[in-house]
């Protein structure tokens, strides 16, 4: 098994950290969930206990710094280090409002979230990783689903120039790897989709994956 042995810690208990702590618990990491919704962790870990995985689950708010450093300082000192942390945290982002009606703080929001928890999470258990040379932390960037152009200009918010293509269809998801040298050992990778690119002459589209 890939993980065997391995520490991997989770921020979040929805579909995708859900879907990341099956993963790894099958493939024999000792998976540790954290998520701010006690009955939501509590379901998911003891399904994959069911399942034959080792997995502890606690209630922890990602947006705590507190409570992140302390969750971790507990994990680091059960288990004699930290291999993997994976941020999967919720953003709290609202959908579905148009941009002419959207307020500043509902924009706001999920960016704030993001930053706030991912940089939390990621130094805290950085912290651990560096001392033992060795660890990996991931955490999910998202871009939003491409916009047909003939909608914005349907809207009165683009002019229609000829010059660029109307994507058809949805950039296909993709994982990157950061190019960025690992620091005492340590990776930092975020998976984000890959971006549309129209051609000038709006022949073709290409859904490509944009290096990290």
């Amino acid at each position: 098994m890939l993980l065997e042995n391995k520490t991997a810690v989770i921020y979040g208990a929805g579909a995708i950290g859900g879907a990341v702590a099956r993963a790894f618990a099958r493939e024999g990491a000792n998976v540790f969930l954290a998520s701010r919704t006690r009955a939501t962790v509590d379901v998911l870990a003891d399904q994959i206990a069911a399942e034959g995985g080792a997995v502890e689950a606690a209630h922890v708010d990602a947006s705590d710094e507190r409570a992140v450093e302390d969750h971790l300082d507990r994990v680091n000192a059960r288990t004699g280090g930290i291999d993997i942390l994976f941020d999967a945290i919720g953003m709290d982002d609202i959908q579905g409002t148009l941009i002419l009606e959207m307020p500043l703080e509902d924009l706001m929001q999920p960016v704030v979230k993001a930053l706030r928890t991912q940089f939390l999470t990621a130094r805290a258990a950085a912290r651990h990783m560096v001392g033992r040379g060795s660890g990996a932390i991931m955490s999910i960037t998202v871009a939003p689903t491409p916009v047909p152009v003939s909608r914005w200009v349907r809207c009165g918010l683009l002019r229609d120039r000829g010059s660029v293509a109307e994507p058809r269809g949805r950039a296909r998801a993709e994982w990157r790897s950061t190019r960025h040298p690992a620091i005492g050992g340590v990776a930092r990778r975020a998976g984000r989709p890959g971006n549309v690119r129209a051609s000038r002459r709006g022949r073709r589209n290409d859904a490509r994956a944009v290096p990290g």
